[in-house]
Parts: C-alpha cells; sequence; structure tokens
C-alpha cells in the first residue's frame, strides 16, 4: 500500500510518499513544495494544488493523509494553514484518495514515543524507520514521511470495533451459545 502524507505549510509544503509491506516501511518518494513570501496567497495555493497532483498522478498513492491544523497566537498563520490544508485536501479528494488527518501530537508519538518530541528527534527517527542515510532538505520533508508513518501504523493497529457486547454480538451471532 502507498500512503502520501503531507505537512501543509503557506512556505513551504512537505510530503512523503511510503510503502507498506506489514510493519515494514520503505520511502518511495519524499520532497517540499516551496512558495515565495512575496507570491500572493493565491498562487501559493495553486503552487501546493499543483504540485500534489503532480505527486498523485505520478505515484497513485492509495492513501492520503495530513498533519490537523493547531492553533496558535496568530489567527492569521492559521487561516493561511488551514487554506493550504484545503487545497491539499481538495488534491486529494479530486483523485479520488481516502484521506486522513492526524494531530501534531499523534504523529510525534507514533514515530517517536512521546507526543512532545523535538523537530530533531522526529527526523532521527523517520531516518531510523525508513532507513535514510541522507540529510533532509528541510524539516518539512520528514514531517510528511512521520505524517506517513503514523498513518501505516495507526492502520495496521487492532482495531476496536465494538463500543459494547451487544454491537459483537449483533456482529458475531455464530459465536453466542444458546
Amino acid at each position: 500500500m502507498l500512503i502520501l502524507g503531507v505537512d501543509p505549510g503557506s512556505l513551504v509544503t512537505g510530503y512523503g510518499l511510503i510503502e507498506t509491506a506489514g510493519s515494514k516501511y520503505r520511502r518511495i518518494a519524499s520532497g517540499v513544495i516551496t512558495m515565495k513570501p512575496s507570491d500572493s496567497v493565491a498562487i501559493r495555493l495553486r503552487k501546493v494544488y499543483d504540485g500534489l497532483v503532480e505527486v498523485i498522478d505520478e505515484h497513485h498513492p492509495d492513501e492520503f493523509c495530513i498533519e490537523t491544523a493547531f492553533y496558535g497566537k496568530n489567527i492569521q498563520s492559521t487561516l493561511k494553514l488551514g487554506q493550504v490544508r484545503g487545497v491539499a485536501i481538495l488534491a486529494a479528494v479530486h483523485r479520488e484518495l481516502a484521506i486522513a488527518e492526524y494531530s501534531p501530537r499523534e504523529i510525534k508519538r507514533s514515530v517517536t514515543g512521546t507526543g512532545a518530541a523535538a523537530k530533531p528527534q522526529v527526523e532521527y527517527m523517520v531516518k531510523a524507520i525508513l532507513k535514510i542515510d541522507e540529510s533532509f532538505r528541510k524539516s518539512d520533508e520528514a514531517d510528511g514521511l512521520a505524517i506517513a508513518i503514523c498513518h501505516a501504523m495507526h492502520m495496521s493497529a487492532p482495531q476496536q470495533r465494538f463500543r459494547s457486547w451487544e454491537g459483537f454480538v449483533k456482529e458475531h451471532p455464530e459465536r453466542i451459545r444458546k
């Protein structure tokens, strides 16, 4: 299965594409989409959309995952991040990909074991998990891969499907003795 992880940003959007086979992960592609600060917001959004569509069309991932928005003190930054997330999700929707979202703490916890990990810890663990020797161009690239790894780990973890015994009995009547 191919998973595309996206770390949205208004100046740098990172992405990482991994292939999963059981509990083994392999990097297929990763990189960043960079925008100029002098570009208008509309031009930046178009670059993110076009860049992600290009990655999707080249590699045909099965799943798309993205970091959720976090709320900072600067409302303008939060709004811009929301716009970038919107066009990234739209690129996935237009290519009919399944979409998942994870919080920054959830991503860090999946990759490093702690939700309070620093960026260097995330980069180190991404390199270790994917057996990468070279340095990343920007930390956003490692973050895109971390999001994809987080999604792969969530998909392979056993899911709690039943909230009650009644739900289990309804799903599996053959397992109940009468």
